[in-house]
């Protein structure tokens, strides 16, 4: 649903009663700060793909790139996405497919992604050279529900990775599911095929809530879950946490935080409901069809019959319930929305790919795999037919490319950088792109400009440049609308 200014501002003054007033309120209502407040709205996910600004760009020249690039990488992130999933959530927009009917046929459909993902791994190998000699630092298996995965399909996916990529002593292996398929024999299985990290999206400690998703597990599935891995041994226990659900409430948010810090992951990463296509944006990975709640209509017909979308005052309380909250029960937030217990953080595979020390290539094999390298990015085909008429035929199965000019790529870094929330260091920037600095054009006036709001600090004399409190808020929203060294994509 599309909001005027003044509705938006409307929608961000409305706030529970019982909780103070979000801290970002005022910078968000201000009339310079209009263009941030149009974009959180629908608040597309915007620190996981940096489009590039060269769209006419191929895919065998981003093969190309990325391996100059490999050939002296550092170590990099791996994944895997395997796509299959037993129910399509009502706010889920990548690119899934339903695998339902009698355990052997949804074995044998999810065994079919197992095959498909290998065997584009086995063309990424034969195409890309320095890829299976590159470090791989994490290895993510995403998805999707891969922990829908048959045991014996879980084992030969792992051990097919294991054999043919660059994996060493220091490589971390991490597995998502739903917290109803992580069941004790499959966490036994993980662990036994040297799986240390699970990542699970819980979504929400409440029932109501939950169902109202489209979530077809319990609250109290997702507490057996955490205590389970803890009791299985895993060192990393990864739950995500959204806000902005349908008829949730602050109370409800303040509750899932008790739960965490009662049962203790060791990190929780906390996301607002995202309704802007992320095809419009290309800020993420969407799939062919839309999710239900992105449907105006069927929106309007849940309020008709009752329900309730919190307004966006409230959805900031709810995310300041969720981050005042880690931090005092002892989490530390890096990057933007990951907090991990302190001392145990950042995520590795975020750092990998944000850091701004690091920022190495990421490669995505799976349907609608993100894969990016410093001079360019690729995103793997969404359509499940075309994706298997490729891998069948030989071909990676690319959709789209673009490229980063040096102007692009320079900026590219300063935002993946901001996303981490951790000081920007000019002496780090220069070493990267000689002849520039942070305290100069064309940085020095976006960078004042956010200054004279109250969003960012520069410190000439250090050569830092730091986010402020709202800055960190609205990072995302800050990375997308500004900080362009170059003209934006048309759309």
């Amino acid at each position: 649903m599309t909001m005027s200014y003044e509705q938006a501002l409307a929608s961000l003054r409305q706030t529970d009663p019982t909780a103070p007033e979000p801290a970002v309120l005022g910078a968000l209502s201000a009339p310079e700060n209009r263009h941030l407040l149009e974009y959180v709205v629908e608040d597309p996910f915007g620190a996981h793909v940096f489009p590039g600004n060269e769209p006419d760009y191929s895919p065998e020249a981003f093969l190309a790139d990325l391996d100059t690039q490999l050939a002296g990488s550092a170590p990099i992130h791996l994944w895997s996405y395997i796509p299959t999933c037993a129910y399509r959530c009502r706010f889920c927009q990548y690119p899934v497919v339903l695998v339902k009917g009698s355990p052997e046929v949804t074995d044998a459909k999810a065994s079919q992604w197992v095959d498909w993902n290998i065997r584009e791994a086995e063309l990424w190998l034969e195409q890309v050279p320095s890829l299976a000699s590159a470090p791989v630092g994490e290895f993510n298996v995403f998805g999707g529900t891969p922990s829908l995965l048959p045991k014996h399909a879980i084992r030969r996916l792992l051990e097919f990775y294991r054999e043919n990529f660059g994996f060493g002593p220091e490589t971390t292996i991490r597995f998502e599911g739903d917290p109803s398929t992580f069941t004790p024999d499959k966490l036994e299985l993980l662990a036994e095929l040297g799986c240390t990290k699970l990542s699970s999206g819980v979504q929400s400690f409440d029932d109501p809530v939950l169902r109202q998703s489209g979530r077809e597990h319990s609250a109290e599935m997702c507490v057996e879950f955490i205590r389970n891995a803890h009791r299985t041994g895993f060192e990393w226990i990864s739950i995500d946490l959204m806000y902005g659900l349908l008829d949730q409430t602050v109370d409800s948010v303040r509750r899932d935080l008790d739960i965490v810090l009662a049962e203790q992951p060791t990190a929780v990463v906390c996301t607002k409901l995202h309704l802007k296509s992320y095809t419009d944006t290309r800020t993420g990975v969407a799939g062919v069809q839309p999710a239900a709640w992105q449907l105006p209509d069927y929106r309007d017909r849940l309020v008709r019959d009752g329900h309730r979308w919190p307004p966006l005052g409230e959805q900031y309380q709810m995310r300041e319930v969720l981050t005042e909250g880690l931090r005092a029960g002892g989490y530390t937030e890096h990057p933007t929305m990951y907090f991990a217990r302190d001392g145990l953080g950042p995520e590795e595979w975020k750092s990998i790919m944000v850091d701004q020390h690091r920022q190495e290539a990421e490669v995505a094999i799976g349907l609608g795999g993100s894969s990016s390298c410093r001079a360019s990015e690729a995103i793997t085909d969404v359509h499940w037919k075309r994706y298997s008429e490729a891998v069948e035929a030989g071909r990676i199965p690319l959709g789209s490319a673009t490229g980063f000019s040096a102007a692009a790529q320079e900026a590219r870094a300063i935002k993946m950088a901001l996303s981490t929330l951790q000081p920007l260091d000019d002496e780090l920037h220069r070493r990267r792109f000689p002849g520039s600095s942070l305290l100069a054009e064309p940085w020095r006036s976006q960078f004042g400009s956010l200054a004279e709001r109250g969003l960012l600090r520069v410190d000439e004399q250090a050569g830092r440049v730091e986010l402020t409190p709202d800055g960190e808020v609205l990072v995302e929203a800050v990375i997308n609308t500004e900080l362009d060294a170059v003209p934006a994509l048309s759309p």
